[in-house]
């Protein structure tokens, strides 16, 4: 989220500095694609930073040094201001519970104390049979609490599912479950 606010300013200041130049832009263009596609691929913010450094040198090279500069401190400030402020980040944890159970255990009911210790909020989410039916899958969506001790908490379902198979993961679609 970060990258997407800081991004837009930073191709406004490129546009701005090449202007009607072609030279300019196939240049940029050319730079940024060495630089990016010769490294490995890692945070978005890494290439908010190379692009930022590059806007930064475009202006410096065309003689607005004090430009340059001003926009940079501006930059570096508003991104301290928005990693501070946690602008972007998630602000529950949560998490899809995979629990395998053998097929004559009951599971309605069995986990929700287990749940109540360490999650704020659970939603059932479906049961699907494997092993020729012979065990069952249930998936829940789980809002973890913020202290929560994740291997605690899998230990404790370990021991009433009889040590079968457990999968906590992060939610793929977080945007489904309103917290």
């Amino acid at each position: 989220m970060i990258t997407l606010v800081m991004l837009s300013a930073v191709v406004a200041l490129v546009i701005m500095m090449v202007g009607n130049s072609a030279a300019r832009a196939l240049s940029m263009a050319g730079a940024f694609t060495l630089i990016r596609f010769r490294s490995a691929p890692g945070d978005p913010k890494d290439i908010l930073y190379i692009f930022l450094s590059m806007a930064m040198g475009l202006t410096s090279g065309l003689g607005y040094i004090a430009y340059a500069g001003s926009i940079t401190v501006l930059m570096c400030l508003v991104l301290m201001i928005l990693a501070k402020t946690g602008f972007g980040q998630r602000k529950a944890h949560i998490k899809s519970l995979r629990i395998t159970i053998p097929e004559d255990m009951d599971y309605a009911g069995v986990f929700e104390e287990v749940f109540a210790r360490y999650t704020k909020s659970y939603t059932f989410e479906k049961v699907k049979t494997t092993d020729l039916g012979s065990l069952f899958e249930l998936t829940y969506t789980v809002v973890m609490n913020e202290d929560a001790n994740e291997k605690a908490m899998i230990d404790e379902l370990r021991c009433r599912n009889f040590n079968l198979t457990i999968i906590l993961s992060a939610k793929a679609d977080n945007m489904s479950l309103s917290v």
